[in-house]
């Protein structure tokens, strides 16, 4: 099959023709018909964080069951699904007590080292599969535990994009801080996980969502996905802004950015109870001075976010009937459809704010 492969550090994404074994045990064998490309991606393909040369990366998936291990026993060929990058083993306490998200034991997703590599070069090498997954390539070979089944009216593009950035940006708001009805939320920065942050809190009933970022672009499409108001933050102050729209401040803000100067503003946002959301990572480095009397006298808290706290199996098909329904918008998180051999163009695009999401959905050329 074809799959783009980082081949050295910082060497870029490269269309090769790789082999792919059969599923074996809780396997299924999935056609991919879409492919999101994420951020995440890039830099662990730049900095050569987490998997060594060669790997297949790519998280965010949709397509076809077409095939299925001896033991796995959730799907059935035919079956429209949708992979994540949350790898759970559903036997730890973690699990078992419905926090999938924070498996003690993910490793058990994949193979034993003693077993093939599902992953192989024309020449017999192994390549290593980002996630367990390895999502930028005609077909991937999954533990059915990474996969979730979508009704087959939802298109392929939309659907990849629940496998992480829906989840982590609803998520957010819906399961880590249980953002309630008639509560006000605060979303810093609107990109495409931002943006389903902004659908998250609509789906709880948010009285306002207010949405900060640094383009008018970005804004006006934060409004389009449920924002009542936008704030450029280039050309005001944000904390003086928010604090006109809500003087005694809001009840959750949520960090989709990662920067120092953002978290500071955060926190100055909140209302007393309040609570400040960290979800985006920025460089990986930042680094902020908490002052935890003002914290303990203001009865704020800071919480970091993974994976929007989710359950894979229940809320990715719960946001594709959202989606279907009219209640979540999907579609507007799509803004570019490209070809698996376009994918490095297709990354140096998502620097564009007008740019939501790209997704691979043609896998021949």
């Amino acid at each position: 099959m074809k799959a783009s492969v980082v081949s050295s550090v910082g060497g870029g994404f490269d269309v090769q023709d790789i082999e792919l074994d059969k599923p074996m045990g809780c396997e299924v064998l999935i056609d991919v018909k879409a492919s999101g490309l994420c951020h995440s991606d890039l830099t662990l393909a730049r900095a050569g964080i987490g998997y060594a040369p060669p790997v297949v990366l790519g998280h965010e998936v949709a397509g076809v069951v077409i095939a299925l291990g001896e033991e796995a026993s959730e799907f059935n060929p035919g079956d429209h699904v949708v992979a994540s990058l949350i790898q759970f083993c559903g036997r730890c306490v973690q699990c078992l007590s419905g926090h999938t998200h924070a498996c003690l034991q993910p490793e058990a997703t994949l193979r034993e080292d003693t077993e093939p590599a599902r992953l192989r070069s024309s020449g017999g090498r192994v390549i290593n599969q980002g996630f367990g997954l390895g999502g930028f390539a005609a077909q991937v070979l999954a533990h059915e535990n990474q996969i979730a089944r979508v009704p087959k009216a939802l298109p392929f593009a939309q659907a990849a994009l629940l496998g992480c950035g829906v989840l982590t940006g609803a998520g957010a708001v819906l399961n880590t801080a249980g953002v309630r009805h008639g509560e006000t939320v605060i979303i810093i920065g609107a990109g495409g996980v931002g943006l389903s942050g902004i659908g998250g809190a609509q789906l709880a009933g948010a009285s306002r969502i207010i949405a900060i970022d640094v383009a008018d672009g970005k804004l006006e499409r934060a409004r389009r996905f449920g924002a009542t108001d936008v704030i450029n933050s280039r050309e005001r102050d944000p904390v003086q802004a928010v604090r006109a729209l809500l003087p005694g401040g809001a009840d959750y803000v949520f960090d989709f950015v990662g920067v120092r100067a953002v978290i500071e503003q955060g926190l100055q946002m909140l209302a007393k109870g309040g609570g400040l959301y960290l979800v985006g990572i920025g460089d990986g480095a930042t680094s902020v001075e908490l002052h935890a009397l003002s914290l303990q006298l203001n009865q704020n808290r800071i919480e970091t976010v993974y994976m929007g706290s989710s359950n894979l199996k229940r809320d990715i098909p719960f946001y594709a009937e959202m989606a279907l329904a009219g209640r979540f918008n999907l579609a507007e998180l799509v803004s570019r459809e490209i070809a698996l051999s376009q994918i490095n163009d297709g990354f140096e695009s998502l620097k564009d704010g007008a740019i939501a999401r790209v997704v691979i959905t043609d896998f021949v050329n």
